[in-house]
């Protein structure tokens, strides 16, 4: 072999330009895709020629016929394979056919779903949550979700297995190398196309005939249009001017209703139709309704916060429920009326731009409160019954009138304690006699007593006397926090605390006192129901009395039998 020296002579370099040459015509390198000759076909095996192989990859037979491509090939065609390994430990090519047919197949597959593009596939097989397909160009398997195979769901899919169809990729994982495909897709877009030449035909206005409806919603209901031409949704609010919480109240599945088309969303795909559109609007004629006045209406609606009267067809009002009763501020609207009853109302209010009507059921009957207080004065005596009861008082009906007044516990006796007074009152009891103390027709509230009117008041026995005078007391009870004493002549008692028995705490004791004893007591504090009794306040008015009338009390001059010893001195002398 002959050594160049030389390497920057002109042969030299030749002979480096022709050896550059040669190997960069094929650039082999493992993991890429290469095309090969088939050279020879055995019973097992596919040799092939690969320019720039030291030497001949082999393929196994078996591998074309899966491919399904072993009658294709002959000595001489060309194959795609993926160069694997240049060489293994003994030496040989490792290259797969198949593996070089899915790679392909997924550039097919990235290329189309970049320019969203459709492919061919079939469905193969079922799986969960879904059908498995194939890609009919290069046979790579793809999932396609259950909820992707149709728009409505499908119980049987044998129609469809292994029949060529039109699929859209929805899903592309590069990594993974999973994909997703759509029929349903491909089917809506069809659809949207055929759609809108079906809804050019049709414009705002029109009215259409026999539709049926074909399904009810919480906001509305859809109709077919022509036997199922197209679909339509008329909105709750466009069914009926009256008001309605739910569509099957004024329709019925199945049943066919005239429409009047009032919108079109061609970008959507939607025709938007109207029941109440067919007939005018009864806001638009209100001069036949005047605030003020009675009308007799059709109950339609019954809610927990009052009903809806028809006043005409298509024309509703609100009777709430602090409007149904003067009695009962707040009745249960389904407890007073029944729907399609006739009930006579006042409309109270017209509000055109809301439209909105307001009435009122109660104005249109005699205000019980009303007539009471025309009929009956404050003071005037009346009898009743209990219709009611709680811990502090009783609700009573008052003879011939609807009304009920409040009896307050504090009302049922002058001397007893009300809150045990109040026990003994059952409902369906009746008093004779009741004192009329307030009465309020605008508030709803009547007040009576039971004391004032079966008995006289012992709090008069104070009106003969004023704030400062001494009053003589009988000892009722002793208690270790005071005394309770009873004013001669008086039948109420009066409690005196420990700390107003005497001026000197030590002779604040109760138990100087026995029950029956008679004590003088200033009346110190006197309200409307309200008496303060007090022994150490007399006694310090008392000494306060003294001192004024005899002078300072330090030095006892002005005491009596204070000057006695200077008058005995001046009778001694004198003698």
């Amino acid at each position: 072999m002959e050594i160049y020296k030389e390497l920057n002579s002109q042969e030299s370099k030749e002979f480096e330009n022709l050896l550059n040459s040669q190997l960069s015509k094929t650039k082999i390198e493992e993991g890429k895709v290469i095309e090969g000759i088939v050279t020879k076909i055995t019973n097992k095996y596919v040799f092939l020629f690969v320019d720039g192989l030291k030497s001949e990859p082999i393929l196994d037979i078996n591998e074309l016929k899966t491919l399904n491509i072993i009658d294709k090939i002959k000595e001489g065609s060309k194959i795609s394979v993926l160069l694997e390994k240049i060489e293994d430990k003994n030496g040989e090519v490792i290259v797969s056919a198949t593996k070089a047919q899915k790679i392909k197949g997924w550039n097919q597959l990235e290329k189309a779903y970049e320019k969203n593009e459709p492919i061919i596939g079939k469905i193969i097989s079922k799986c969960k949550g879904g059908v498995i397909c194939e890609h009919i160009d290069s046979g790579s398997l793809l999932f396609m979700p259950g909820s992707q195979i149709s728009e409505k769901p499908l119980k049987d899919i044998l129609h469809l297995m292994n029949e060529p169809m039109k699929l859209a990729i929805i899903k592309l994982d590069k990594i993974r190398g999973n994909a997703c495909v759509s029929r349903r897709q491909i089917v809506s877009i069809n659809k949207k196309e055929d759609k809108a030449k079906v809804i050019e035909k049709y414009k705002v206005g029109d009215i259409l005939e026999n539709c049926t409806c074909k399904s009810i919603t919480s906001f509305g209901a859809f109709f077919e249009i022509n036997g199922g031409e197209i679909d339509t949704l008329t909105h709750l609010q466009e069914l009926s001017y009256s008001r309605i919480n739910s569509a099957d109240e004024i329709l019925e599945v199945g049943k066919k209703y005239r429409l009047k088309i009032i919108a079109i969303d061609f970008e959507k795909m939607q025709v938007s139709t109207s029941i109440k559109a067919l007939s005018p609007d009864p806001f638009d004629n209100m001069a036949e309704f005047v605030v003020g006045k009675d009308y007799t209406g059709i109950v339609k609606k019954i809610l927990d916060y009052g009903f809806f009267i028809e006043l005409k067809s298509g024309l509703s009002a609100l009777c709430h429920q602090s409007e149904i009763s003067y009695l009962k501020k707040n009745i249960n609207p389904k407890t007073f009326a029944k729907v399609n009853d006739k009930i006579k109302v006042r409309i109270t209010d017209i509000d055109l731009d809301k439209r909105r009507i307001a009435v009122s059921h109660k104005l249109t009957t005699e205000n019980p409160w009303e007539k009471f207080k025309k009929e009956v004065s404050v003071g005037s005596i009346i009898n009743g019954e209990i219709i009611g009861t709680n811990e502090y008082a009783l609700f009573v009906k008052l003879d011939k009138y609807l009304v009920e007044a409040f009896l307050h516990s504090n009302d049922l006796s002058y001397l007893s304690n009300p809150e045990e007074e109040i026990k003994k009152y059952k409902k369906g009891e009746k008093f004779e006699k009741l004192k009329v103390l307030e009465v309020d027709p605008e508030n709803q509230k009547i007040r009576v007593s039971l004391r004032e009117a079966i008995s006289e008041d012992p709090f008069k026995f104070y009106e003969n006397y004023k704030e400062g005078d001494v009053l003589t007391c009988k000892v009722v009870s002793i208690e270790n926090k005071g005394l309770s004493v009873k004013p001669e002549g008086c039948e109420i008692e009066t409690f005196i605390k420990k700390s107003q028995l005497a001026i000197s705490p030590g002779d604040q004791r109760p138990g100087r006192w026995t029950q029956g004893d008679r004590v003088d007591c200033l009346l110190e504090k006197k309200n409307k129901k309200s008496i303060s009794l007090s022994i150490r306040a007399l006694d310090e008015k008392l000494n306060a009395d003294a001192l004024e009338k005899y002078g300072d009390s330090g030095s006892g001059k002005s005491l009596p039998f204070a000057s006695l010893s200077d008058k005995i001195d001046k009778k001694k002398k004198s003698e």
